[in-house]
């Protein structure tokens, strides 16, 4: 992960709900985000940035079977949150989202100050 991109917050302010793993892929035009939410329906999960924040929440929906309770579980919160500070070379105006088996694909672009760009040489 490209620590000027984004960084992690303090664990503590995350501590009441459980820290989803999340993997960072940088390329020339942005990032893309992957975050591991199994467990949370699309419906209860919630992506905002706030200033250059970049917040991650999600409610698991665990359904036991009727009549059925656990005697051992390793899961033992029922949210997730995660909160990321954006560097100001991404745009987080332009964050896409897609959410498929459990795993959260965020992608955000760099800010057009920071897109790699070319210049044209012309003939003096």
């Amino acid at each position: 992960m490209s620590e000027k991109f984004i960084k992690r917050e303090n664990a503590s302010e995350e501590s009441a709900a459980m820290r989803p793993a999340v993997n960072v892929v940088e390329d020339a035009t942005g990032i893309t985000l992957y975050a591991d939410l199994p467990g949370v329906p699309k419906e209860k999960l919630s992506i905002h940035v706030e200033g250059d924040n970049l917040i991650l929440e999600g409610e698991l929906e665990i359904n036991s079977p009727p009549n059925m309770e656990a005697i051992h579980a390793e899961v033992d919160r029922s949210r997730y949150r995660r909160v990321f500070t954006l560097s100001r070379e991404l745009d987080g105006d332009k964050v896409s989202a897609g959410f498929r088996h459990g795993v959260l694909e965020l992608r955000i672009p760099k800010a057009e100050h920071a897109q790699p760009r070319r210049i044209v040489v012309q003939a003096t």
